[in-house]
């Protein structure tokens, strides 16, 4: 429907990957920088992102022969797994583009979901119906990809949020835990701030190593950490990655997500048992921190 400046459109899409998956594909900033852009030659740079209710996410679109537009958002409600209420400010050339309400609605069970988008649109500068329907629709199918190569792991610690963030973001007791059961680190360097970066080997019972570098993007204070996995130092990425640590029952839900490069990625990790040592890994902070 749409009333001159004013439009409510509607984007749907089905996902081969679990409700859980798509909520946190949706909501997470390492996430959302990965499937934003709606085509080749788009980036979107995520400058700020606070994913918790009250927050805000600051990004800038690019693309060639244009210019950059801005795009600040709040979010105003979230449910998870079920719904997400946002606010949207759209702005180039350092004046508004448009005003728009999101709520998406989430839908699904273990092994395949769906996502339904109203926007309310009101245009400012000119129609931006049309931009809006080429930014979504790109969208939407590009997280529908980015859901489908995603790796989710949680586990819920019993220690408070203070607790398990000190575990994880000290230099000196994150190599401590770090890896499946039989794994010990030996790093190279470390500095787990944003912008920082942990330079480390992995080395497997049968004493193989396995070269890791992990790039640290975005870290809020007992709340999240978002980092880039590369194959060995200054390697190949294969993942964008994130953690979230909320207080639950007295305890503490730690959730590691991994969008991995390539389907084709994500499928071997899948085979060679990823999710399994990657819980195994959750396992050993929990002990580390004396909650097991």
């Amino acid at each position: 429907m749409t009333i001159g400046r004013f439009a409510t459109l509607s984007f749907s899409r089905d996902v081969a990957a679990p409700v859980a998956t798509l909520w946190q594909a949706w909501t997470a900033p390492a996430a959302r920088a990965v499937w934003s852009p709606p085509a080749p030659g788009v980036t979107v740079e995520i400058l700020e992102a606070d994913s918790r209710v009250g927050g805000r996410e600051i990004s800038v679109c690019r693309s060639e022969g244009t210019p950059d537009v801005g795009v600040e958002v709040r979010w105003l409600e979230l449910q998870s797994g079920l719904v997400s209420v946002n606010s949207e400010v759209v702005s180039s050339r350092g004046a508004v583009d448009s005003v728009a309400l999101v709520t998406a609605n989430f839908s699904g069970d273990d092994s395949a979901s769906q996502v339904t988008v109203t926007v309310q649109l009101s245009s400012q500068a000119e129609d931006m119906v049309a931009g809006y329907e080429f930014g979504y629709g790109g969208g939407l199918a590009n997280l529908a990809g980015v859901a489908e190569r995603t790796m989710l792991l949680e586990r819920v610690i019993k220690a408070p949020v203070s607790v398990v963030w000190g575990a994880w973001m000290n230099p000196e007791t994150l190599p401590q835990w770090w890896g499946p059961d039989g794994f010990s680190c030996k790093t190279s360097r470390i500095n787990l701030g944003a912008g920082g970066e942990w330079v480390f080997d992995m080395i497997g019972p049968d004493g193989t190593v396995f070269p890791n570098h992990h790039r640290y993007s975005r870290v809020i204070l007992e709340a999240c950490i978002d980092y880039a996995l590369h194959a060995g130092e200054n390697g190949p990425k294969h993942a964008d990655a994130w953690v979230s640590f909320a207080a639950e029952g007295g305890g503490t839900r730690v959730t590691l997500g991994m969008v991995m490069a390539t389907v084709e990625e994500y499928r071997n990790a899948v085979g060679f048992g990823a999710v399994k040592l990657g819980l195994q890994t959750l396992g050993k902070l929990a002990r580390f921190v004396g909650s097991d």
